[in-house]
C-alpha cells in the first residue's frame, strides 16, 4: 500500500535566523522547526536537557501526600505491597519503588498479575489475598486509577491503598488514601506526559527527600536516583510516551545511568543482548531490544520474573533471569509472526482492504499476550484501527481483544461508545484493550466501524509520512548526520529526522537479510555518491525492488552504523516509489 509523502517546506529566511541566534547547523535549525522549536531560548533548554530540569517531586499531584503517607508507613514497620502493572513500564516503575523502599529498610514486597489469568489493573481477588498475608499499604504502578470497584474492596479490607498512575480516568476517582497522577483533576501540573515509571520515580525522589529531611537527598540516595533514572527511561521509552518535557530529560540522563550504573539484572541483560559492547545507548536500543525481552515476560505471564531481574542482588539469579527473559522473546518472536500470516490472511480473505473502516479480526489459537503486538503492525500497515480478538478454546470464557489505532482515531472514545457489547474495556487513545463475549463479536464490530465513520477526518487507509525535509545522499556527511544525532533522544514526540532523495539508483539487486529474510541491505547511488541502506521488514519488497531500473524516490532516516570500531553513514529506509525525476 503506498504511503503519501508530507513533506515539511523549507523556509531558508525562519531557518536562517534560528541559525545565527542559536548557534545551531542549518539542517539541525530545520528539523528543530519541524518540532515546534522556534525560540533560541528553547532550543538551547531542547538540546541540553538538563538533569536539573527536572521539576521537584512534590509538585506533582498527589504526590507529597503519597511520600508521607509511604514514608510513615516505613517508619511504623508496616508490610509494604508494590502491586504493579505487567507491562515494561509497570515493572521498571515496580522495580524503582521497591528498590528505594529496601533502600530505606522497609518491609516491601511485591505483587505483578499474571496478564494471561487476571488481565490489567487492580484485582480484588488479589488484595484480599495480599490483606490475609498481613498487607497494611499497596501501592499501586501504572494502574488503579480506573480500578473503581477494586479500589472500595481494599478500603473494606482495611488496607491503605495510595495509586500511582497515568492512564485515562473513569468516571470518579477511585478511592484511595492518596492518588499520584500528572492530570489529577483539580491541579495544573505543566507536563502530562509522564509514564507509570516517571510517576513512580518521582515519588521515590519525594520519599527519599523525607528520609533525608532534606530537599537535598543522602548520597546513597542519591546514587539511587541516578540509577533509577534509568529504569524510568526504560519504561518512558517502553511505553511510548512523547520524548518531551521531563520524559527527554529523563530518557537523556537515562540511558547514560543504563550503560554505566544499571542495576545488577539490566546490565546481565546488557551483556546478554550485547549492548554493553556499546559506547553509548539509544533510545532505539531500549524500544527495540531491551523493552521487547521485558514486555516477552509478562506477555507469557511471568512478569514477576523480570521485576525479580531488576530488583535482585543476586548475580548468579540476575544472569540466569536474564538467559531466561532473552529466550522468552525469541518464543515471542516466533509466535508472532505466526499470528501475523493468520491475520493477514483472514484480512484478505473477508475484509474490503481498500474500503473498510477497521478491522477486527478473531481466531481460536491467538496467543493473548501478542496480539497487541500484530494488531500495532497491521494497523500501520493499512493506515487505520486493527483489533485481533484471542477467543477462548473452549468457548466458555469472554474473549481477549486488543486494538491499535493506525492513525488519529481515539480508540478510548470509540470502545466507550460500543461498551455495551463489552464486558469490559481500558486503554489509551492510540492502544487498548477488552474482554468481549463471542456472540457479540459481529454486532461489536458493526457499532465500532459505525463509530469510526462519526470520528474520521481522513480517507480510509490513506498512510502518511511527516518528511522533514529533502535531504541529496551527497549530504549526508558524518558531521552532518552526528549533528542530527544531537536533537536525540528520539521516540514519540521527537521521532527520528525522516529525509528524502530523489533520483536514487540501486547499485546491484538488494539483499535479504535477518531472520527469517525479513530485511534488506542495499547499496544506492545518487550524483556518484554511493551509500549503504538497510530495510527493516522490507524483505518482502526484494523482488520487486529487483525487478526496477529506474531511478527511485527515497524516505529515510539518516544514523551512524558502528561496527567493531570503525563508523560509518547509512540510511534506513522508510518508503520507496517510482521517482518522476531522472538520476544519474
Amino acid at each position: 500500500m503506498r504511503k503519501r509523502w508530507r513533506i515539511e517546506p523549507h523556509d531558508a529566511d525562519r531557518i536562517g535566523r534560528l541559525e545565527r541566534s542559536a548557534g545551531v547547523p542549518p539542517i539541525v535549525a530545520q528539523l528543530l522547526l519541524c518540532r515546534g522549536v522556534h525560540e533560541p531560548e528553547h532550543v538551547k533548554t531542547f538540546l541540553e536537557s538538563k538533569l536539573t530540569g527536572l521539576r521537584d517531586p512534590d509538585e506533582l499531584p498527589g504526590c507529597a501526600d503519597a511520600a508521607e503517607r509511604v514514608h510513615a508507613a516505613i517508619r511504623d514497620k508496616r508490610k509494604i505491597v508494590i502491586y504493579g502493572d505487567y507491562d515494561a513500564d509497570g515493572m521498571t516503575g515496580s522495580a524503582i519503588l521497591i528498590i528505594c523502599l529496601r533502600l530505606l529498610g522497609a518491609d516491601v514486597s511485591y505483587y505483578v498479575p499474571n496478564r494471561l489469568e487476571e488481565g490489567y489493573g487492580l484485582s480484588s481477588d488479589a488484595l484480599r489475598t495480599l490483606a490475609e498475608r498481613g498487607a497494611s499499604l499497596v501501592i499501586s504502578v501504572d494502574c488503579g486509577i480506573a480500578s473503581l470497584v477494586e479500589a472500595d474492596t481494599a478500603k473494606s479490607l482495611g488496607l491503605e491503598l495510595i495509586v500511582t498512575d497515568h492512564h485515562e480516568f473513569a468516571e470518579r476517582l477511585p478511592c484511595a488514601a492518596a492518588i499520584v497522577h500528572p492530570r489529577l483533576p483539580g491541579h495544573d501540573y505543566p507536563f502530562a506526559g509522564l509514564c507509570g515509571a516517571g510517576v513512580a520515580f518521582k515519588l521515590a525522589w519525594a520519599i527519599c527527600q523525607r528520609a533525608s529531611q532534606s530537599k537535598k537527598v543522602s548520597e546513597p540516595m542519591r546514587n539511587f536516583l541516578l540509577s533509577a533514572v534509568g529504569l524510568a527511561a526504560l519504561g518512558t521509552v517502553a511505553d511510548v510516551v512523547p520524548l518531551l518535557d521531563e520524559n527527554r530529560i529523563i530518557v537523556r540522563h537515562g540511558l547514560t545511568s543504563l550503560l554505566h550504573s544499571p542495576p545488577l539484572g539490566i546490565r546481565k541483560l546488557l551483556e546478554v543482548t550485547k549492548l554493553h559492547q556499546k559506547s553509548s545507548l539509544d533510545s532505539e536500543n531500549i524500544a527495540f531490544t531491551l523493552a521487547p525481552r521485558l514486555n516477552a515476560a509478562g506477555r507469557f505471564g511471568q512478569a514477576q520474573l523480570a521485576v525479580e531481574l531488576m530488583t535482585t542482588d543476586s548475580e548468579p539469579r540476575a544472569q540466569q533471569l536474564a538467559e531466561y527473559i532473552h529466550e522468552l522473546n525469541g518464543s515471542r518472536d516466533s509466535i508472532e509472526r505466526s499470528i501475523l500470516i493468520g491475520a493477514n490472511k483472514q484480512i484478505k480473505e473477508e475484509f474490503d482492504a481498500e474500503n473498510d473502516p477497521a478491522f477486527v479480526l478473531a481466531a481460536r489459537d491467538w496467543h493473548v499476550g501478542v496480539i497487541g503486538l500484530v494488531a500495532g503492525k497491521l494497523a500501520e500497515k493499512y493506515g487505520r484501527p486493527v483489533i485481533l480478538i484471542s477467543l477462548d478454546k473452549l468457548g466458555v470464557k469472554p474473549g481477549v481483544g486488543s486494538a491499535r489505532s493506525g492513525g488519529s482515531t481515539n480508540l478510548h472514545h470509540a470502545l466507550a461508545a460500543c461498551s455495551e457489547h463489552l464486558v469490559g474495556f481500558g486503554g489509551h487513545a492510540a492502544a487498548a484493550g477488552f474482554k468481549i463475549e463471542e456472540s457479540r463479536i459481529d454486532a461489536f464490530r458493526g457499532a465500532f466501524c459505525d463509530q469510526l465513520s462519526t470520528q474520521s477526518t481522513s480517507s480510509v487507509g490513506q498512510v502518511e509520512i511527516n518528511i522533514d525535509g529533502e535531504a541529496p545522499l551527497s549530504q549526508l556527511t558524518s558531521q552532518i548526520v552526528r549533528q542530527i544525532e544531537q536533537m536525540a533522544p528520539f521516540g514519540a514526540g521527537n521521532p527520528r529526522p525522516v529525509l528524502c532523495a530523489t533520483g536514487v539508483k540501486l547499485a546491484e539487486p538488494p539483499k535479504k537479510i535477518g531472520s527469517g529474510e525479513r530485511h534488506l541491505s542495499f547499496h544506492i547511488v545518487q550524483h556518484r555518491v554511493k551509500i549503504r541502506g538497510v530495510g527493516f521488514n522490507f524483505g518482502e519488497h526484494a523482488d520487486e525492488l529487483s525487478r526496477i531500473d529506474t531511478p527511485l524516490d527515497i524516505a529515510y532516516r539518516p544514523v551512524i552504523n558502528e561496527y567493531q570500531g570503525r563508523s560509518s553513514v547509512e540510511v534506513q529506509l522508510v518508503d520507496w516509489r517510482v521517482s518522476e525525476t531522472a538520476g544519474s
